[in-house]
């Protein structure tokens, strides 16, 4: 394969996406052969202590306690923004004055004005750039896809959506980041249901539109921060008002005539990460599960009769997208390679000079889903979308 060019790459944030996206830079070459190789050059946290543990836990080379310290750096090619949501803006927009290739964490932005900034900056600047919906790369929803355009189901009908966690059903648990609008933007809704939606758009198409509800069950939490993962500590003297939603319901229609329907909630008890969805078309249905993401559900009316059900297609073949980068048939991989398989396009959309899928097109999109659905639940109406 001989000596690959290297990409050089400062990330701005450390938790629990600054490891899974870590990883795959660590293990991307391992597994494929991509024309790039990245060199994990600076991370960045306001925390001294803790970006310097996460620095040579996760094996970069130097830290910084500055964001803008790194975007100034000339020794970085491409930001990586794994930060609080309200933070993404800011450090886009100047990483792409710098001529800095870009990606960032879901959802792109707290509002649409601030997307379309982005967006508007990426595109003055000609740099690279892509939002980290992961889920698109599991080989099974990628074999989905293929189905798909293959024309296997034909016209689709329905597109359902459930999204569930419980991570916050406990009143204990604390007024994080993740349920301050202000920071946030929003909670189950831009939290977990913005990969639906984008799993939506990738598989069925766009929105035409749409009408929602939305619940805030626990109003006032003790005031916490995150430790890591979804794990977090509080003060429970020190109340404060939780000012995002706990769970989303809508009703969708997309411009090619389908269905959809949508839910997104934290407080599902026993549903630790359960995102599946089903979509159903005139010559079949599919359905997925991350819990179970090697695995997809296929069901064709063609079928001879007596033998019409739904057939479990381990996508672990060859043929199956990017399972022949690893192991043998029915050898399991994981959450963690949804990761590979992102920075994969990333860098050779770099590396070809083109403009890989998703990017920040699909966050404004994804981002104007968002805020209609608010639009709805206040306003308790269907809602049009451009």
């Amino acid at each position: 394969m001989g000596v690959k060019q290297k990409v050089r790459v400062g990330m701005i944030g450390y938790q629990f996406m600054g490891k899974a996206h870590s990883h795959a830079y660590r293990d991307l070459n391992f597994y494929f052969d991509n024309p790039l190789e990245a060199e994990m050059v600076v991370i960045s946290g306001r925390n001294e202590e803790a970006v310097k543990e996460a620095q040579e836990t996760m094996g970069w080379q130097s830290y910084e306690t500055d964001w803008r310290k790194v975007i100034e750096r000339d020794d970085i090619d491409v930001i990586d923004i794994v930060t609080p949501n309200h933070t993404h803006a800011e450090i886009a927009i100047a990483a792409a004055e710098a001529g800095k290739h870009i990606i960032t964490e879901k959802p792109l932005a707290l509002t649409v004005d601030e997307a379309e900034r982005m967006l508007a900056a990426v595109e003055k600047n000609g740099v690279k750039h892509m939002i980290c919906h992961n889920y698109r790369f599991a080989p099974a929803v990628q074999y989905a896809k293929k189905l798909i355009e293959d024309g296997r189901i034909g016209r689709i009908y329905h597109w359902r959506a459930n999204y569930l966690q419980d991570f916050i059903m406990d009143p204990n648990f604390p007024l994080v980041w993740r349920l301050k609008k202000e920071v946030s933007g929003s909670g189950a809704l831009g939290d977990i249901g913005a990969h639906s939606l984008d799993l939506a758009r990738f598989l069925v198409g766009e929105f035409s539109e749409l009408t929602a509800t939305m619940e805030t069950f626990i109003k006032e939490r003790p005031i916490g921060e995150m430790t890591g993962g979804l794990s977090a500590k509080g003060d429970s003297s020190n109340m404060g008002e939780v000012t995002v939603d706990d769970a989303v319901t809508f009703i969708a229609r997309f411009k090619n005539g389908a269905l959809g329907t949508f839910e997104a909630t934290r407080f599902a008890g026993g549903n630790r990460n359960k995102n599946k969805f089903e979509i159903n078309g005139e010559k079949g249905s599919i359905r997925w599960d991350m819990e179970n993401m090697n695995n997809l559900e296929v069901y064709f009316s063609g079928d001879e009769e007596g033998l019409q059900g739904f057939r479990l297609i381990n996508c672990t073949e060859e043929v199956h997208p990017y399972a022949g980068a690893y192991w043998p048939p029915g050898h399991i991989i994981g959450y963690e390679h949804t990761f590979i398989h992102l920075i994969d396009e990333f860098l050779r959309g770099i590396h070809g000079n083109y403009q890989p899928s998703p990017n920040f097109v699909d966050g404004v999109r994804n981002q104007k889903v968002l805020e209609a659905v608010e639009k709805s639940a206040e306003e308790k109406r269907w809602i049009e979308l451009d």
